[in-house]
């Protein structure tokens, strides 16, 4: 018939294929090392992939065992470790986005076309070493997520927060790698600079209720937040159409991820808010699971948090 009376050599034939993959897979790594940074070569994390690749692994475990284990479990308040972790989360993403800042401004960079600079000219090795920090912010922010896990926050751990999470920690390994500087810089230096916005509201928010009134710009962090990713592709575009001399694998690549946020922030918005006419009328339990939606998304243009909640209660009660 149309299957191979044996199937042992289809067998052989599959693993062939295999085998050959993972050949050409080592073989194009090993030929890939030889156009990484030599500076960063020897930094922490920097001189194999599988420090990184083991910690996201371990994250990805503790999202399938943290559940379970929380399952019958009082959820944790961790106030404290909230507050601490979320204004030590500022500090560092402000000195990121100040060294990013003064190390650019140093180096006499282009906001719109900046090839990286291999030397170990001060400026330089200054915004690599930004951009290491940056990575490794990526990194402690797993534990945005672990925190979620032992609150119970189980609505908060949408698809697009671990996937935001995963990936930023292993393409930003790839970055210090291959291209530590040029214009690698350009993404970093907004993103630290959002995250000092975003983990100063978490740090205001986890203080208590009577810091509230202080909260009214949570949605314009939203949308700047929206913002940034059609500036990554604009500047991203740009560079490709104007032919700047930066690794266009890498701008591709930015381009396709910063996409893929647009369109999962846009699948969350469509379901958070075209839908809610219908809830209304079938009454008050799909608007509160809505609500959970809704802050969901909120958070989820990029970071997430459950603070958004009471504000939302309260303005809907205000419009119904």
């Amino acid at each position: 018939g149309m299957f191979s009376a044996n199937p042992l050599k289809t067998q052989g034939r599959a693993m062939e294929v295999v085998t050959h993959f993972v050949n050409d897979t080592v073989e194009f790594y090993k030929w890939s090392l030889t156009i990484a940074d030599k500076r960063v070569e020897n930094w922490p994390m920097m001189s194999s992939p599988i420090p990184t690749l083991v910690i996201s692994c371990l994250y990805l475990f503790f999202l399938w065992a943290g559940p379970r284990y929380m399952q019958d479990r009082q959820p944790y308040t961790l106030r404290k470790t909230l507050i601490v972790y979320n204004f030590s989360m500022v500090v560092l993403n402000f000195y990121i986005a100040k060294e990013l800042l003064l190390g650019s401004r140093a180096a006499g960079y282009s906001y719109l076309c900046q090839p990286v600079n291999y030397s170990n000219d001060v400026n330089e090795v200054r915004i690599a070493s930004a951009l290491w920090w940056y990575y490794i912010s990526k990194g402690v922010e797993f534990l945005d997520t672990v925190f979620f896990i032992l609150r119970k926050k189980f609505t908060q751990v949408s698809f697009l927060h671990v996937y935001h999470h995963c990936t930023m920690f292993i393409l930003w390994w790839i970055g210090i790698k291959w291209v530590p500087g040029g214009q690698s810089f350009f993404g970093a230096t907004i993103n630290s600079s959002i995250h000092v916005l975003m983990y100063g509201y978490y740090g205001l928010a986890a203080l208590g209720p009577q810091m509230q009134r202080y909260l009214w710009w949570k949605k314009y962090l939203t949308i700047i937040q929206m913002i940034q990713f059609h500036v990554t592709i604009g500047h991203a575009g740009h560079s490709l159409y104007t032919g700047c001399p930066f690794p266009t694998w890498m701008q591709w690549a930015l381009i396709g991820y910063a996409v893929t946020f647009i369109i999962l922030f846009a699948n969350f918005y469509y379901h958070a808010y075209r839908r809610k006419p219908s809830s209304k009328q079938k009454g008050g339990k799909n608007i509160t699971n809505g609500n959970t939606a809704v802050t969901n998304g909120h958070s989820n243009a990029e970071e997430e948090e459950e603070d958004g909640k009471k504000r939302q209660k309260k303005g809907r009660a205000k419009r119904e």
